[in-house]
């Protein structure tokens, strides 16, 4: 029996209008974009087209830059931190990604003073705290649109609004929310990844509103409009660009079967308690724990799911999810704890297959 896929937080299928998208680059449009012969202007267009393709789920009067990954994205983004002359504060919310937390960390080794901003139980931001921190030296200010592990939506635009009163740009990590809900219109800087909207690995884009200087972080050619530096792949930029687009054209369509999915899943595990917010939400999250369970024990017991215990980017790290623990939950809690991620290509016959697996997995070891 093949394994039934739930770590869409983790990554996504390629779709096959990405891979489509992606093969004549691979063959034998094989040209350098930077090149000026017919073979390197052909593969040139083909990247406009994608970032172009990128660009119209976000919001106008900003670029778009292909990076190698959402992390490059932002350890680049935060850069514009350094141009902030005065400020040498960087805010942050807790549960942030390890991204953009222990980037913000280090930027606390380097002249600036990182603040980690707390969420409720929920895993909301306490806007009266983040109000209360910001103030003249605020450099820069991140919050995630959703949430990798717990899913909850973070109120970008109210936290925007209070960084520009401060005079604060603004981060946002969109990765786990571009292509499938709104945008925040306001925000100077937005991360997002390919293999998060079933388009190819090894590739992401940071869009920055006009007008934010960017240094760079990576030096040499200046390929990518003079801030990063390395050639660019056609067929990763058409890969990114082939899924932005079916993304755009299939959103409602597939925010209506993740619900659905996530409903279904939420009905056969209801043993469990759902970690996160229940109203402030992304449906394809459903981060949920059931008190006494060994979540290591319970996933190598479960071989016929593809599930997760927290962030693939931390799971071989050995550390606790510290997004769990900024809800307040009890390390023996956090053990307790999965991540089912549902997504465009999985059926309800497949959630309630994999209910079943985990459910009877887990009787067995509290039994």
């Amino acid at each position: 029996m093949s394994v039934i896929y739930l770590d869409n937080q983790a990554t996504t299928p390629l779709a096959p209008e990405a891979l489509e998208a992606m093969l004549p680059w691979l063959k034998d449009n094989f040209g350098n974009p930077h090149s000026s012969h017919v073979m390197g202007r052909q593969a040139a267009a083909a990247v406009k087209v994608a970032r172009e393709q990128v660009a119209a789920l976000l919001p106008p009067g900003g670029q778009v830059i292909f990076t190698g990954s959402a992390t490059e994205a932002i350890n680049l983004a935060m850069g514009a931190a350094r141009n902030r002359q005065g400020r040498d504060q960087i805010a942050i919310i807790d549960t942030e990604h390890a991204a953009v937390r222990d980037t913000a960390l280090w930027y606390g080794t380097q002249d600036f003073h990182t603040k980690r901003l707390p969420v409720d139980p929920q895993g909301l931001v306490k806007l009266e705290d983040l109000e209360a921190c910001l103030g003249r030296k605020t450099a820069l200010v991140a919050a995630m649109l959703v949430n990798n592990e717990i899913g909850t939506i973070q109120p970008v635009d109210q936290i925007t609004e209070l960084a520009h009163r401060a005079g604060a740009l603004m981060l946002c990590d969109a990765v786990q929310g571009f292509g499938r809900i709104d945008i925040p219109q306001e925000a100077d800087l937005i991360a997002l990844s390919g293999h998060k909207i079933y388009g190819p690995k090894g590739i992401g884009a940071l869009w920055v509103r006009d007008g934010i200087d960017i240094p760079p972080l990576i030096h040499g050619g200046g390929q990518e409009q003079g801030i990063r530096s390395g050639t660019l792949s056609p067929a990763l930029c058409a890969g990114l660009g082939a899924a932005a687009t079916i993304c755009a054209k299939r959103w409602q369509e597939d925010m209506h079967h993740v619900a659905n999915l996530a409903e279904t899943a939420r009905g056969l595990f209801g043993a469990w308690t759902v970690n996160g917010s229940l109203d402030h939400r992304y449906p394809g999250n459903l981060n949920i724990r059931r008190d006494g369970l060994d979540v290591g024990r319970l996933m190598s017991t479960v071989r016929g799911v593809a599930f997760s215990a927290g962030s693939a980017c931390a799971s071989g790290s050995g550390r606790p999810s510290h997004v769990l623990a900024a809800l307040g939950l009890e390390p023996a809690q956090i053990k307790s704890s999965i991540r089912l991620g549902f997504g465009r290509y999985n059926t309800i016959e497949e959630v309630e297959r994999a209910a079943h697996l985990i459910n009877e997995a887990a009787e067995e070891q509290l039994s």
